[in-house]
């Protein structure tokens, strides 16, 4: 029965309640940005008002000190006096090593344990589930010793190797998943055909559970984007990626403008986000599907 038919079947106050309870959940929901969006174009006195919640809304103090009702001031305070493009590209070089590196791993690992026949494989995912319970903090401070002593701290390499080590674990349990997902039939009938096993893994496979490797990839790119523990502690303050440089902002309140320059670094910081979840919206959507389908 279709969702158009169950809609005519519903009685009307039913159908008003469901939408209304959609659109507040809606509106909840995207307020918070939305509001921050807003405010990232004023001035502090506006967006921090304790005098009315209107003057951010109409910008009252911006209007007077830029002469406009809104101003770029705290965007360009962030990117180009302080910097915040290096954070950015810190960022970008940090994400796409760590989510290249946990998907190679984790398909090549995830494939091998779920064709494996042999109890060591039931072993070897019961050890990664118990690493990724243990809280982020503890791994990192293990790292810190060698790298101390190797003195490889607060370069972009060292964050990269715990945030592979951090999420590796959840990317094999993901991606094994997805192949115990795909009859063994399919590899085989591939082998029977001339192919050898990895032949058989690139060409038969990967292009069958290519929905399970994007949705992988995107859970495991917002872990290295949005992660604060481990960056904070093992990058210096000239490597730094964007959210530990958004905090560094907010640190120092007492600059006058700072805090309207991590308003508008959060802004930058998030957009990349949506747009990135409305591009392979359908590609998650069909990967968290498909995992839950045995063939």
């Amino acid at each position: 029965m279709s969702e158009a038919t169950l809609t005519q079947k519903r009685p009307l106050p039913l159908n008003l309640l469901v939408t209304v309870f959609i659109v507040l959940w809606v509106v909840l929901a995207a307020f918070p940005f939305i509001w921050t969006v807003w405010g990232s174009f004023k001035v502090e006195p506006d967006f921090f008002s304790r005098e009315s919640w209107w003057n951010a809304i109409l910008g009252t103090y911006t209007e007077r000190q830029t002469g406009s009702r809104f101003t770029g001031d705290g965007y360009y305070g962030a990117w180009v006096v302080r910097e915040f493009w290096r954070a950015a590209g810190n960022t970008a070089i940090v994400t796409v090593s760590v989510t290249v590196i946990s998907l190679t791993l984790g398909t090549l690992g995830g494939y091998a344990l779920a064709r494996s026949g042999q109890r060591y494989a039931f072993w070897i995912l019961i050890a990664a589930l118990v690493f990724r319970a243990m809280p982020h903090i503890t791994l990192v401070s293990g790292y810190l010793l060698p790298f101390f002593q190797l003195n490889i701290w607060g370069v972009l390499p060292t964050s990269i190797i715990v945030l592979v080590a951090i999420n590796q674990p959840f990317t094999l349990w993901m991606l094994h998943s997805f192949f115990l997902s795909i009859p063994k039939d399919l590899d085989e009938s591939a082998m029977v055909d001339g192919c050898t096993r990895f032949q058989a893994f690139r060409m038969v496979i990967i292009p069958v559970m290519w929905p399970g490797v994007v949705t992988t990839g995107l859970f495991s790119f917002l872990l290295a984007y949005n992660d604060f523990a481990t960056t904070s502690m093992l990058l210096s303050a000239d490597n730094q990626t964007m959210v530990p440089k958004i905090s560094s902002f907010l640190g120092s309140v007492q600059e006058q403008g700072n805090v309207m320059f991590a308003v508008a670094a959060v802004v930058s910081a998030t957009v990349p986000l949506f747009i990135l979840v409305l591009f392979f919206q359908r590609q998650i959507v069909s990967g968290l599907t498909a995992g839950a389908v045995k063939g």
